[in-house]
């Protein structure tokens, strides 16, 4: 039998910027009842909201949009809302696809934006550094946590952008399922999965950002590991790395080296 047990405390302060935020997550974790207190080999959850505060990612933005455009590296595709600002799938500066660059305005005061932290992986190592000494533990993940879409879904889910201690992906490849067939392509995003079940206890109003998972300790590491960046995809294997706009342009510089012209007929011809 296979058991995963999450949970949430109540009892987190008000994140500001400068906050020990390690420090104000082990605090509240040290206080729990002995048998909630983590133990090696589980995972401790925590919002990128709240990271992004400590870290002094709350800027004061009128307009969110220039907020996003500044955030962005590479626009993917992008839809017009009549009486709306248009709707912008991008690639941000950690490398995520994502909705607005990750952008967010809400939990903050009116007139300022989040923006996600600089570098989630290193901010999971220091919480990580943070819980091993004040909670005396020798073998605990990280994971730090945003809300995004999926391609082809509706609706929202947690992943993980950033983590520590924990093995980002499960490498199914070269075993065997069930029926002795083997696994060729199965690769588990695990810290993914550790996100969006940890969001079931914390949820979006409730004001709980930190969430401890229990049972996942086969993949937690005595090292930091590779963090959560591993699994963003490269270029050279995504299938749909161009948005409509670029493919489009795409095309038709290809047909003009080619000698094409718009409709497909020579430049010239007649």
């Amino acid at each position: 039998m296979e058991r995963l047990s999450v949970w949430a405390p109540d009892g987190l302060p008000e994140i500001t910027p400068g906050d020990d935020l390690g420090e104000l997550i082990a605090d509240l974790l040290a206080g729990l009842e002995e048998q909630d207190r983590p133990r090696d080999g589980d995972v401790v959850v925590v919002t990128s909201k709240i990271v992004s505060k400590a870290e002094g990612r709350v800027v004061a933005a009128d307009d969110r949009e220039q907020a996003i455009t500044d955030e962005t590296v590479r626009v993917v595709a992008q839809r017009e809302r009549p009486g709306l600002p248009p709707l912008r799938i991008v690639e941000n500066k950690l490398g995520l696809v994502m909705a607005a660059a990750g952008v967010d305005a809400s939990n903050t005061p009116e007139g300022t934006v989040l923006l996600l932290p600089v570098d989630p992986d290193a901010s999971a190592r220091t919480i990580r550094s943070a819980l091993t000494q004040r909670l005396g533990l020798g073998r605990i993940g990280v994971v730090v946590t945003d809300t995004a879409g999926r391609p082809w879904r509706d609706a929202l889910v947690d992943i993980a952008i950033g983590c520590a201690g924990i093995t980002p992906t499960d490498d199914l490849r070269g075993s065997t399922d069930t029926h002795g067939r083997p696994l060729n392509v199965t690769v588990t995003a695990v810290v993914d999965e550790i996100a969006a079940a940890s969001e079931l206890v914390r949820g979006k109003s409730a004001g709980r950002a930190v969430a401890v998972v229990r049972g996942m300790d086969r993949h937690v590491t005595d090292a930091d590991g590779p963090g959560a960046r591993a699994l963003v995809r490269g270029s050279a294997d995504d299938l749909f790395r161009e948005g409509s706009a670029e493919a489009y342009a795409r095309g038709l510089a290809d047909g003009a080296a080619a000698g094409l012209g718009s409709d497909g007929g020579e430049l010239g011809g007649h």
